[in-house]
């Protein structure tokens, strides 16, 4: 796998598009004060599937070609994302 640059990002933000409900950005004042940081939590958490690693996958399987997806994907989780 090639390094990940700020275009990959882009790329995958445009094949999300639609696709990915917005989440909040949160933040906690116990944390950054624990941490002596300012600290951001992303809630992918509240993904309409209530799995966090939906962008991830949902990027991946969206770049498979027709070939590809005939094959079929196989995902192991405990939780959502194998749904």
């Amino acid at each position: 796998m090639s390094e990940v640059n700020f275009a990959h990002i882009i790329a995958a933000a445009e094949r999300l598009r639609g696709n990915a409900h917005r989440t909040p950005v949160l933040t906690s004042s116990l944390l950054n004060e624990r941490t002596g940081a300012e600290v951001f939590l992303k809630c992918e958490n509240f993904q309409r599937m209530g799995a966090f690693k939906f962008r991830g996958a949902y990027n991946a399987i969206s770049q498979l070609s027709d070939v590809q997806k005939q094959r079929g994907v196989l995902a192991f989780s405990s939780g959502n994302h194998a749904q």
